[in-house]
């Protein structure tokens, strides 16, 4: 059984989301704030973890971060009442593979976990063509890690697909709008703009390699070079 921490301060919507997931066969861990949600997922294994962003002591953020120093590769849906695209790209930030704005319908919520482990579950089940060597940076897809004269580096699910992405198709052109639709499901604004978060970090990651470059292609999308 697939097991859920989920973190809502409003005590009403999260009763009713930890009722609905568990009638879907989830089994939900509810905390009422922050903190709460930190040391649940310390003393626990969970499976996925949904995080409301506005918390007392301790925002899903703050929390997302501390979350994934012990679980890089933990699947991250953030819940919130803002609709700022500088909040959505800021979730992008801390690793969050989804985001939803209050209010959304139960059905959609169900949607988008499922789709998250599904790919998840794909990527355990098909570890074929897992390891790229980058010049003297080595890239291990299953295991969410660049590993560079010994220092391990540890990407988040979404890092690793687009990175993965641009190894299998290095020193060619990879379509924005391809890399958008494979990996967060549309090419929308708001996803494109935190795909352009993304590249940042794997830029300044593969940084201890100065041949290897992610190129921007005006008009069509990226290409990693080497």
């Amino acid at each position: 059984m697939i097991k859920i921490l989920l973190t809502e301060d409003d005590p009403n919507l999260g009763s009713l989301l930890q009722e609905y997931l568990q009638a879907k066969e989830f089994e939900v861990d509810l905390a009422r704030d922050g903190n709460l949600g930190l040391d649940m997922f310390l003393e626990n294994e969970y499976d996925f973890c949904i995080l409301d962003v506005m918390m007392p002591k301790k925002d899903g953020f703050s929390l997302a971060k501390e979350i994934r120093i012990k679980n890089p590769e933990i699947p991250i849906l953030f819940l919130t009442a803002k609709s700022m695209p500088e909040d959505t790209l800021k979730g992008f930030e801390v690793g969050a593979d989804d985001y939803m704005t209050k209010p959304f319908s139960m059905e959609e919520l169900l949607v988008r976990i499922k789709a998250i482990l599904k790919r998840v579950k794909k990527e355990e089940k098909n570890p074929e063509a897992d390891q790229f060597a980058l010049g003297n940076i080595l890239f291990d897809s299953h295991k969410h890690t660049l590993t560079h004269e010994g220092n391990l580096t540890k990407l988040t699910s979404k890092e690793s697909d687009l990175l993965k992405l641009f190894c299998q198709n290095l020193n060619k052109p990879v379509s924005r709008s391809y890399a958008l639709k494979l990996i967060w499901g549309d090419d929308s604004y708001f996803n494109a703009r935190s795909m352009d978060v993304y590249i940042t970090k794997l830029r300044k990651y593969l940084k201890p390699n100065p041949d290897l470059q992610i190129m921007n292609l005006h008009g069509e999308g990226f290409k990693l070079v080497c």
